[in-house]
């Protein structure tokens, strides 16, 4: 739960954090503001010198999804870029794609008007979709500039490689592991069974434990097949669900799962690129 303070003279936002929180050591408070979990007046801020005036309400400890919110994204990261495809770093909270015509904050989207803004196009670039991330998962998105490279890049799908950091309650017992446990969706509960059906489909996911603190682990997870929900349905079973995952274990303000490393086949370099990004400070925080 957050803290709330009132400002009593004006002030900078860094300044005030050090003579409030004196308990706190000046590394942990630049630490806390760095991982957006200060907040002023209800919006979430990072900068230091975020000007203060009397009245104001900060609060610490802040992670609320209402606060983190996508809906004031304009650009995206750009990892890689050329006539073919394109790798953005997707922020948590933001759709890969739209549910729906109307609903426009999504990365497709953002992405198609970040592209015509450059190129001083009226009209959008088209860009289409090689894969998705869940809204609540950041990291590598991919998308192709026509249908038919899509459709190239997908025929070898199942040879890329896709790395993600999973942040688990608890300990795995085994430090290093491989989940074989075939899956299936219930389109009702929208969620994966595990188990054997003769709807479900083979899904292996291999994990190794990076960092345990006493009550979380950081886990770097390699998908061997690409079902959907797969790691969060498989770390489930495992018994170590994924931190704030309320589908699959217990509800929290933030998913602790982050898309790090794609490795793909570009069908017109005929060869293989790799698209690689850390996850933010406010994911290792989740470890905490």
């Amino acid at each position: 739960m957050a803290e709330k303070f009132k400002v009593k003279q004006e002030d900078k936002l860094l300044k005030f954090l050090f003579y409030t929180l004196n308990g706190w050591s000046k590394k942990k408070v630049k630490e806390r503001l760095k991982s957006a979990t200060v907040a002023v007046n209800g919006e979430v801020t990072t900068k230091h010198d975020f000007p203060l005036n009397i009245d104001d309400i900060v609060e610490v400890g802040v992670i609320e999804k209402r606060k983190i919110s996508a809906n004031h994204i304009t650009t995206l990261e750009i990892l890689y870029q050329d006539s073919n495809i394109i790798a953005i770093n997707k922020p948590y909270g933001l759709l890969s794609v739209g549910t729906t015509q109307e609903n426009k904050q999504h990365a497709l989207a953002l992405l198609r008007n970040q592209l015509s803004r450059a190129k001083g196009m009226k009209n959008s670039v088209k860009i289409f979709p090689v894969h998705r991330l869940d809204r609540d998962t950041s990291g590598v998105l991919l998308f192709a500039t026509s249908k038919e490279i899509r459709e190239k890049i997908m025929d070898k799908w199942s040879e890329a490689e896709k790395v993600y950091l999973a942040i688990v309650e608890g300990k795995p017992k085994e430090l290093k592991g491989t989940i074989d446990q075939p899956l299936r969706l219930d389109e009702k509960e929208y969620k994966m069974h595990i188990g054997e059906h003769k709807f479900a489909k083979r899904a292996v996911t291999h994990y190794e434990v990076k960092k345990s603190e006493q009550k979380r682990s950081l886990l770097e997870v390699k998908l061997e097949t690409g079902r959907q929900h797969q790691i969060r349905a498989h770390l489930s079973w495992l018994g170590n669900a994924i931190v704030g995952d309320e589908r699959y274990g217990k509800k929290g303000d933030k998913l602790g799962l982050h898309a790090q490393y794609l490795k793909i086949y570009h069908p017109v370099k005929k060869r293989f690129l790799s698209f690689e990004v850390d996850a933010p400070a406010e994911f290792y925080n989740l470890l905490k």
